[in-house]
């Protein structure tokens, strides 16, 4: 398996996830099935069944969860050397030269993007257009509404 590019605030933040899922999930999944055995028949207990299905999705999640953190190359943008260049984890001011709009994205690993928290993938069609791109230079990335050309305003590694 191939290492998955992951910035340090997202492998904390799937290393909380597992923590919790073996900590608190997990056990109350057994507490639930355990409850649920003793309303007596199984076959026709909807309440067991559907706290089989949570530990199998649960299970699933931390079998996930580990193999991700076990193949990950965690990478701190912080110690990284300040070149002024958009690397993984960089964050980068940019402006829509058409619309003069400002947007701020940081560029992360595909479990961390959240567009909504304008974390984007490093596999999104924006961030393969800004890799290696330095302030002042400008970009054309190709989205589903044509070509969109932008000014890189500021690039920082936080």
């Amino acid at each position: 398996m191939k290492p998955i590019p992951m910035t340090l605030r997202g492998a904390e933040r799937l290393r909380e996830e597992l923590d919790h899922l073996k900590s608190v999930r997990r056990p109350r999944i057994i507490a639930d099935i355990a409850t649920a055995r003793e309303h007596g028949d199984l076959k026709e207990n909807a309440e067991y069944h559907a706290a089989r299905e949570q530990q199998g999705f649960c299970e699933g999640r931390i079998q996930e969860i580990e193999a991700k953190l076990s193949n990950a190359q965690i990478i701190d943008v912080t110690k990284m050397p300040a070149t002024g260049r958009v690397i993984f984890g960089a964050t980068v001011s940019l402006m829509n030269l058409d619309t003069e709009e400002e947007q701020k994205y940081r560029i992360v690993g595909d479990d961390e993007a959240d567009f909504k928290q304008n974390l984007i993938s490093v596999n999104s069609p924006i961030a393969r257009g800004l890799i290696g791109k330095e302030q002042d230079d400008i970009v054309v990335i190709r989205t589903p509404g044509g070509d969109v050309e932008y000014e890189v305003l500021k690039v920082e590694y936080l």
